[in-house]
């Protein structure tokens, strides 16, 4: 029985900052599915150079490891939203951050909380059916509750770029 070494030169080289064919062709399917989720594994496979299977078990293989899940996604412009806002959030001491996500997380409106650096704590995004929801929902989670010290509202006028996925609900629709 043989244990030897493998030379240096027999060993499977990584180069820094290149990927593997199998890396690359997993990163070239998701970015074509990302711009139509629905299509075909034929067509994919066809840009790609590739087997149809061959496409169908990287994608099943990437779904099964929880790599990929493909989803509708709703433009906020596209739904016609009457109010498209961002907050700014400063959290009063005694709380946290997470606390406080957590909390407006609860709210459907909510679509996106993010936890930032510099003169505020959190920054959330919201958007909402009716005009006066956007009152409603300041005056229920923003002002005069007791773990947010500040705020400051940005009404958002125009978007001219949007690459980010809704995530109202995400928790309850993955789970049914």
């Amino acid at each position: 029985m043989n244990l030897s070494r493998k030379s240096e030169a027999e060993k499977p080289s990584r180069q820094r900052g290149t990927h593997s064919v199998e890396e690359r062709l997993n990163s070239e399917i998701v970015q074509m599915l990302e711009l139509d989720g629905r299509m075909p594994f034929s067509e994919i496979a066809q840009k790609l150079g590739v087997s149809e299977g061959t496409v169908r078990n990287r994608v099943n293989a990437m779904k099964d490891a929880g790599l990929l899940r493909i989803v509708a996604i709703a433009d906020p412009t596209a739904a016609e939203y009457k109010a498209d806002a961002m907050v700014c959030l400063k959290v009063a001491p005694g709380t946290t951050p997470h606390i406080v996500a957590e909390r407006l997380g609860a709210v459907p409106s909510v679509v996106y909380i993010l936890w930032v650096t510099g003169r505020f704590d959190l920054m959330v995004e919201l958007v909402c059916d009716e005009p006066d929801d956007l009152a409603t929902f300041l005056e229920e989670h923003i002002h005069g509750v007791e773990d947010i010290v500040d705020a400051e509202v940005m009404l958002g006028l125009k978007n001219f770029k949007n690459q980010f996925l809704l995530k109202r609900n995400w928790e309850q629709r993955s789970k049914t």
